[in-house]
């Protein structure tokens, strides 16, 4: 009996051209192949696919509820001024201020002494991410915060939310500090990613110059636990050097090797949500 003949292994990397190997490390869009001068039909549904779950992520609204149950912490709930999905993405303003209720709300329930940092989570422009992955970052981050010593705020639970809303909510409750964890603007590859904004001395009317954003934070991209470590070491370095934004800058991706420290190269903040 002859022998079958040997089927070449195609996914040797010797076998591979420099764009497949690329695209091993990467979820960019690329080596996607071709059939005459279109695209194969995988690629073109797998594109539609990832479009759909990106719209999907933007309209899907915030579970309040399960997101209070995972949280398992004092938590609030606020809202902005958006009255619904759609004004929210017409009138980016009225995501920057809270209802007129939720104000009073927090007006009334400032303490003394004043909280060293208040957190709020919000839904942003993608609810699944503050969905799937504030509960992870804050289990972590939270005890860091109180061994640190520092005075934590009931956290925030914000819908229809924008960056800026955090600034109002901390100056009604006299703190410090703000930390603003929000469902970023969805990829085509990352529809549940969070963005952490932090600010010192946060006020209505504060520059995005004035914060530091920590990006990206998923399984695929920066997990919970190296997220709530850089936000560990930049919210103990903003409040020893009364600053935060462009000057303030995290200078080894956490407190592993060092603290964060102030330098004199700028950094931009990624404009997830807003």
């Amino acid at each position: 009996m002859s022998e079958s003949p040997k089927v070449p292994d195609l996914f040797r990397p010797e076998d591979l051209t420099p764009w497949e190997r690329l695209r091993q490390y990467t979820d960019a869009r690329i080596a996607l192949g071709r059939v005459g001068t279109s695209l194969p039909t995988a690629e073109v549904l797998k594109f539609g696919q990832a479009h759909a779950l990106a719209r999907d992520a933007v309209h899907t609204e915030l579970e309040v509820g399960a997101l209070a149950e995972a949280l398992a912490v004092d938590t609030v709930v606020v809202r902005s001024q958006a009255a619904h999905r759609s004004d929210y993405l017409r009138r980016p303003d009225l995501g920057r201020t809270l209802h007129p209720e939720s104000a009073h709300l927090l007006r009334v329930q400032r303490s003394q002494p004043p909280p060293d940092i208040l957190i709020m989570v919000s839904d942003g422009l993608s609810a699944l991410s503050a969905q799937r992955q504030a509960a992870a970052v804050l289990h972590t981050l939270l005890p860091g915060l109180h061994a640190a010593g520092l005075r934590v705020a009931p956290v925030l639970i914000a819908t229809q939310a924008r960056v800026a809303l955090a600034d109002e909510a901390a100056a009604l409750l006299g703190a410090r500090l703000a930390l603003h964890l929000i469902g970023e603007r969805p990829g085509l590859s990352s529809p549940d990613s969070l963005g952490a904004y932090l600010t010192f001395d946060p006020r209505p009317g504060t520059l995005d110059s004035a914060r530091n954003c920590v990006s990206n934070i998923r399984p695929a991209g920066l997990n919970a636990g190296a997220a709530a470590r850089r936000l560990l070491g930049l919210t103990v370095e903003a409040l020893r050097r009364g600053l935060s934004g462009v000057e303030l800058k995290d200078s080894d991706g956490g407190l592993g090797g060092g603290e964060p420290d102030a330098v004199r190269e700028p950094q931009r903040p990624r404009p997830a949500s807003d």
